[in-house]
């Protein structure tokens, strides 16, 4: 079974690596282009646009894996039951994202002001915002329905097709002067619009003849196990984007300037968020399936120590050589750097509370969901608020990182007390405490050696000494794995 995870991994993997990379291109175009406070609204924004993605898909891309498995265990006319599901939890997804245009485009002004007065001037920066959510809204369902149905080379095609499009835009906008007039890095968002309209019209090909509709009875059934994961969906989004608000308004001065050095260098642990994405993709409709609990129970826990196993290789091969990572951005945000490891440890605690909360999803208590966020959530403002008026973007990060941490505490908790999990905690904090050792060992010895090529190439034996320890310790066989990733079938 965990081999089927593996080679849905590897292949949303593959893809995925690809079709963020492109993404990611923009990151260091637009931190050349643009200055620190422009690049801030561009940094603010795309920070906000998940809150609403999650506010409008309302939990429903779980509730349809999960449906969809409940009408396979129930029989009878499978593919009947799983077009209602489909047309249903679009079509609710589809109406609230009208309605979230409409009020946009009727309220622009209001929420212009409420953004902050960068963007006072430019209301019609909030229209084509809403806009691009609107078709990411109506594109949401049917990318679920092709992850359930293990589509994932349509997935991926369809995914490569709109960040090929946006980065062929935003660049040809950029060369045609179009960033220097008054409307500025408004291109940057019709960009974005014209990408997620066209990926809307090509998914709709693979809707048959499927169109959005409600069936209250569906409904009802998909709103009770959902609406606890919107609740908790809204407030793990808002953990993940309120440090850039807190900057915003808590920084006295130059914050946009701030939030745009903190987007940038947040961006540079991309390969950690890549691992984290193309494990979700496959992991969540995998485990949402219907396995009996013992088997459940047992590959949840393996799945937990390779992640972890595979996270901190990753953490340390970023941050070691972060001096080269930050090449990627411009000279005007290179100064933020040293908040990376931060930033890495926050994005690893978040694929570890991701694995604990398969439990509570599968067993549709996904009420526990509320409490998991909602703590995170709290730390997050309560760090933040502390930290960010006195050190700025570097407590935005700590900020961050003990939200995630309380979220890991209380779903380990949580775990303990109503599904207990055979983690192996003792191998897991093993990896973990010696990746960290490794790395402030590294940090010491780049402060000692004077040649900044020969603490690189201290750097680069201690980080493969740390994969052959961990390689050796769980007696992986590397050719074989690969071969079965990479195996389709």
């Amino acid at each position: 079974m965990l081999e089927k995870l593996a080679r849905q991994t590897a292949v949303y993997g593959i893809s995925t690596i690809v079709v963020r990379f492109l993404g990611y291109l923009l990151t260091p175009y637009y931190t050349r282009i643009f200055g620190t406070e422009t690049y801030g609204i561009v940094s603010d924004i795309y920070s906000l646009i998940p809150l609403a993605l999650t506010l409008l898909t309302m939990g429903m891309e779980s509730s349809y894996f999960r449906f969809s498995a409940k009408a396979e265990e129930a029989g009878g006319d499978v593919a009947a039951a799983k077009r209602r599901l489909f047309a249903t939890t679009w079509g609710a997804t589809s109406l609230a994202a009208l309605l979230f245009f409409v009020a946009a485009v009727v309220w622009r002004d209001a929420a212009s002001r409420a953004l902050g007065e960068a963007y006072v001037t430019h209301p019609e920066y909030a229209v084509w915002v809403a806009a691009i959510i609107l078709f990411d809204v109506w594109s949401c369902i049917p990318f679920s329905r092709l992850r359930e149905q293990g589509r994932s080379l349509t997935f991926v095609g369809f995914k490569l097709m709109n960040v090929v499009l946006n980065v062929t835009l935003a660049v040809g906008f950029g060369l045609a002067g179009l960033y220097a007039t008054p409307f500025g890095v408004g291109w940057v968002f019709v960009a974005n619009f014209a990408a997620s309209a066209a990926t809307w019209l090509a998914i709709l090909t693979t809707a048959g003849r499927t169109v959005p509709r409600l069936s209250l009875p569906v409904l009802r059934a998909v709103f009770a196990y959902s609406l606890p994961l919107l609740v908790s969906g809204l407030a793990g989004t808002a953990s993940e984007f309120i440090d850039r608000q807190m900057i915003k308004y808590l920084v006295p001065h130059e914050a946009m300037s701030q939030v745009g050095i903190y987007g940038a260098i947040t961006k540079i642990a991309v390969v950690m968020m890549l691992f984290y994405q193309m494990y979700r993709l496959a992991a969540e409709p995998f485990f949402l399936s219907n396995f009996r609990k013992s088997d459940f129970v047992q590959m949840n826990a393996a799945a937990l120590k390779y992640y972890v196993l595979a996270s901190m290789v990753i953490f340390l091969g970023i941050a070691l050589f972060r001096d080269l990572f930050a090449l990627i951005v411009g000279r005007d945000f290179r100064e933020g750097i040293y908040i990376l490891p931060v930033v890495l440890g926050a994005n690893v605690l978040a694929g570890v509370w991701l694995n604990l909360s398969f439990w509570y999803k599968r067993e549709e208590r996904t009420r526990l969901a509320i409490l998991i966020t909602g703590t995170g959530l709290a730390a997050t403002l309560l760090a933040g608020t502390t930290l960010v008026p006195r050190w700025g973007y570097y407590g935005a990060a700590w900020a961050r990182l003990a939200g995630e941490a309380s979220m890991v505490a209380v779903s380990w908790w949580l775990n303990r007390r109503f599904f207990p999990t055979p983690y192996d905690w003792r191998r897991i904090g093993e990896y973990t405490v010696v990746a960290l050792g490794v790395f402030f060992l590294c940090e010491e010895a780049t402060a000692l050696i004077d040649n900044k090529w020969l603490a690189r190439a201290f750097a680069l034996t201690a980080f493969c000494g740390y994969g052959f320890y961990a390689v050796r310790r769980e007696r992986i066989d590397l050719r074989a794995l690969l071969r079965s990733a990479l195996r389709r079938g």
